[in-house]
């Protein structure tokens, strides 16, 4: 299977006892067409016959349909690990025992502020409600958990509830930012400003090295942040954590209360709906030669904005989708809330007061000594903006093929060929280029111009086709382009010396496997 499904949320009812503010299911009562008991049941066991490890048992408020731990149960059952997310306002000793015996690991619930901003957020008596419950789960053999959602109103109130939390020996806390949907659509004052998302992970970053709570950023807060990387290491206890985009559709899925699949359940508007239970197997819509395809078949192209040109984009694929789709009513539009998206529009604005093309290229040539290759792509582009020459674009081009912005740099290298069809680097910066677009035979044409048309002070051409030979195979064609090149500048060999044994390596294992 190609996407293996490991995690879900199943909003198992919509019934709720709260009117929350910042809801984006705008939950009241039950809706018709919720899964019954037996529809439940035998949609655990599809989770667990497609592998899922972990389940959010959610709403609505959960604990108001009847057979909330049944269900719990039944996913335990199949090896599943249930958890679940409460308001707390019915959380009892009762409660407790029920989800202890139907094996779910963690109990959370929503902490939206202290005192006056959680009750305002969400109903009159639950702030009290909420701290009760903490005090019921102590003890209880549940990890004891907090969610909150980030606002203008409680963004301040931050340090007050990690205090509040610690005191409730809270073990782990979730951090999300409310977004543009459902009730939250009419409460847009209460909606954080882009730049207030470094605000979150600074603090998130301040609590790691106490130990004391695990804290968890959602994946709508990020990107590519140095301090976020490392709250998400902590998070996961793992060396190498960095986001490698949204896990809707590709690694977890979204399960409404009538039995509709999505890849998220943020994600909830009809286009995005997959399937319903009651009219294919879970294992059907999940396998669906066309199912997902909106964030399967993406690809950093079809973005816009910033998030087009991003060196991160054909893995981070524009972040939350959900807060793209919400924000900007566009799944394909950059999204605004990425903090690395902030930090370059920035450093932009700096770049933007510059008008000397040679202090430009100056600034591009430490930026490219320091890998910074999404910085000298700004300013390249600024110069570009003053003055467009070969030599800039040329500069241009090789910056947009390290970040991987592949059309990009053909366009720059079509510019400069039609200047100078004799030009070396645009030769060879094309023949890069298409290779790296699936036009091989094309790439091998340029690259094999690129080393007819240079000289011997120049000799990349012939190091660049050798090593695009070698990756796709074709050894002995590679080891004549090497050898083509020693005798074109014999100092040559004192710097391929790597690539040259790896080839004949390969040429070795061909030949005594033949």
């Amino acid at each position: 299977m190609e996407y293996q499904a490991l995690a879900a949320v199943w909003e198992i009812t919509m019934a709720c006892n709260m009117r929350c503010k910042h809801c984006g299911s705008s939950c009241k009562t039950a809706l018709p067409g919720e899964l019954s008991h037996e529809e439940a049941m035998d949609l655990c066991d599809q989770l667990g016959e497609l592998g899922l490890k972990w389940v959010t048992v959610s709403g609505g408020e959960p604990l108001l349909r009847d057979d909330w731990d049944t269900i719990a149960k039944r996913l335990h059952d199949n090896g599943v690990n249930p958890l679940i997310i409460s308001n707390g306002w019915m959380l009892n000793e009762e409660i407790i025992k029920r989800a202890r015996d139907a094996g779910i690991d963690s109990f959370a619930i929503s902490l939206d502020g202290i005192r006056e901003t959680h009750d305002f957020m969400r109903m009159p008596g639950s702030f009290d409600r909420v701290m009760k419950g903490f005090d019921l789960l102590e003890n209880s053999g549940l990890v004891k958990s907090a969610i909150t959602t980030v606002t203008r109103r409680n963004i301040g109130e931050l340090p007050a509830l990690k205090q509040i939390l610690l005191e409730k020996g809270v073990s782990l806390w979730q951090l999300q930012i409310g977004l543009p949907m459902g009730n939250f659509e009419n409460n847009n004052d209460l909606m954080l400003d882009p730049e207030q998302v470094d605000t979150i992970i600074d603090f998130a970053y301040d609590m790691i090295n106490e130990k004391r709570i695990n804290v968890y950023l959602a994946d709508c807060i990020g990107y590519y942040n140095r301090k976020e990387t490392e709250v998400r290491k902590k998070t996961f206890g793992l060396e190498n954590v960095i986001w490698q985009g949204c896990n809707a559709g590709r690694r977890s899925l979204g399960i409404l209360h009538n039995g509709d699949i999505l890849g998220c359940t943020s994600i909830r508007d009809r286009e995005f709906i997959e399937g319903n239970i009651r009219n294919s197997s879970l294992k059907e819509i999940w396998t669906g030669q066309n199912s997902f395809a909106w964030i399967r078949d993406m690809r950093k192209e079809m973005l816009t904005g910033f998030c087009t040109k991003c060196g991160y984009g054909d893995d981070c694929l524009g972040g939350c989708p959900n807060t793209r789709l919400t924000v900007n009513k566009s799944i394909y539009s950059e999204n605004q809330f990425c903090t690395y998206n902030i930090a370059m529009q920035k450093s932009a604005q700096m770049i933007a007061d510059i008008s000397d093309s040679a202090a430009l290229l100056q600034m591009a040539d430490k930026f490219v000594e320091q890998n910074e290759f999404q910085l000298a792509e700004l300013v390249l582009s600024k110069a570009l903006a003053l003055e467009e020459n070969p030599h800039i674009l040329n500069y241009y081009g090789f910056v947009s093929f390290m970040l991987r912005n592949y059309s990009a740099a053909r366009k720059v290298n079509e510019k400069v060929l039609d200047l100078d069809e004799a030009n070396v680097y645009a030769n060879k910066g094309m023949g890069l280029t298409l290779t790296r677009l699936g036009e091989l035979d094309q790439g091998l044409d340029f690259l094999r111009k690129a080393t007819k048309l240079t000289d011997a002070d120049y000799m990349h051409p012939f190091y660049d086709l050798a090593l695009t030979l070698f990756e796709h195979n074709r050894m002995q064609e590679a080891q004549e382009v090497l050898e083509a090149g020693k005798t074109k500048n014999p100092a040559f060999k004192n710097w391929i010396g790597e690539l040259e044994k790896a080839i004949q390596d390969r040429l070795y294992e061909n030949h005594a496997g033949a």
